[in-house]
């Protein structure tokens, strides 16, 4: 997969932009300040729906107008797609293949695509939410199906901490009794969720081991191996999460235990158990990564869990020409030189690399290719 064309207008900092790409590897090099972010973050935004720097679309649109625009022209060997998706400051988005009008799902999966970025970090040393988005992201990146799930799961939380809001403040018997009804969406939305991110683990768990050995070759022997758990305040102990029922069985144990939390729940006014608080435990050596792990061990992780990532979805595809797109944001600064050469030897695979850059001298002499002097092209924000 590669983008030979790229369109912005009213992106970020952008207000018309129109780039021609090759397959390989670009650089995009230019002073901090010029947008280079901006343009790899809507490359992003087209592939996933979301960005990888906030969890709000209205930044995306470029101050005092009303929409952004982006446009890319993607290849898979022979065939090719143009997908477009419009970001309004107010109301819905819209999206286009080929110009012809579609729902904004529909475009989800057109344009994989990758992204290392310096807010990765967060994924070691940030708080639960950014590791249940991350897996959260890779699960509609796998199958956009999940979307729906997402949408279903937030909606009927939203709804159920309402109702829990409203007999704190009013108890109410017939009011609780509707509780039953929001108990049940909630926890075969959540069932659905939780039996995805399990098994997207349980797939990712080789890739991560793996990667994380290769980014951490010159450490000692005990601080080069890499774990991630799912974690849950709900006991899953009796659910086998690869066996045809286990999402049955799930949504009966969410059940149970929404059942026994729920005069705690309606003290409290909020709902205590499900997906929306679950965590990844990631641990480097038989140790907690967060608050144990160095800076350098805590981007080899990092970077471990986004290339695990990127292994599955070729494994998905089964075609070498369906293989995402990687971008590198800002990376290779924020890595010594032995990890530097080992991400780039492994990136080097990908039929298109997208490369980010303060000074050409950060980008390895083993990703060699075009270099794109932003200055040219872009006003500095």
């Amino acid at each position: 997969m590669w983008v030979s064309r790229l369109a912005l207008r009213d992106f970020r900092s952008y207000d018309a932009l129109d780039l021609d790409l090759e397959p390989g590897v670009t650089a995009f090099v230019a002073p901090n300040g010029w947008g280079k972010t901006n343009l790899v973050e809507s490359i992003g935004y087209l592939s996933r729906l979301r960005s990888h720097r906030v969890s709000q679309d209205l930044p995306l649109v470029r101050a005092g107008c009303e929409e952004a625009v982006v446009s890319a022209r993607a290849h898979r060997g022979r065939r090719h797609v143009t997908a477009e998706v419009t970001i309004r400051a107010k109301g819905a988005n819209r999206a286009r293949i080929n110009r012809t009008g579609v729902r904004v799902r529909e475009i989800l999966g057109l344009v994989p695509c990758v992204v290392f970025a310096p807010e990765d970090l967060g994924l070691v040393k940030g708080d639960p939410g950014e590791r249940r988005d991350w897996l959260d992201s890779l699960l509609v990146a796998r199958s956009p199906r999940y979307a729906g799930v997402l949408a279903d799961a937030d909606r009927a939380l939203r709804q159920r901490n309402a109702l829990l809001k409203n007999l704190r403040q009013r108890p109410d018997p017939g009011l609780e009794g509707t509780l039953d009804i929001w108990d049940r969406a909630f926890a075969e939305a959540a069932a659905a969720l939780v039996t995805g991110r399990r098994r997207l683990l349980g797939d990712l768990e080789k890739h991560i081991a793996g990667h994380f050995s290769q980014l951490a070759a010159d450490a000692r022997e005990s601080r080069r191996s890499a774990a991630a758990e799912y974690s849950s305040r709900i006991d899953y102990g009796s659910v086998d999460f690869s066996g045809e029922d286990a999402r049955e069985r799930t949504t009966e144990v969410v059940l149970e235990a929404l059942a026994s939390r729920r005069r705690k729940e309606i003290d409290r006014g909020l709902t205590l158990v499900g997906p929306q608080r679950d965590d990844v435990l990631l641990g480097i050596g038989g140790a907690p990564a967060k608050g144990y792990a160095s800076h350098g061990e805590s981007w080899s992780l990092a970077l471990a869990l986004q290339l695990a990532g990127w292994d599955l979805l070729r494994e998905d595809s089964g075609d070498p020409d369906d293989q995402p797109i990687l971008v590198l944001d800002d990376v290779f600064a924020e890595l010594d030189s032995g990890r530097r050469a080992r991400l780039a030897q492994t990136v080097a695979q990908a039929e298109q690399v997208l490369i980010t850059a303060a000074v050409g001298s950060e980008v390895p002499e083993e990703l060699t290719g075009a270099v794109v002097d932003l200055t040219g092209i872009a006003r500095p924000l």
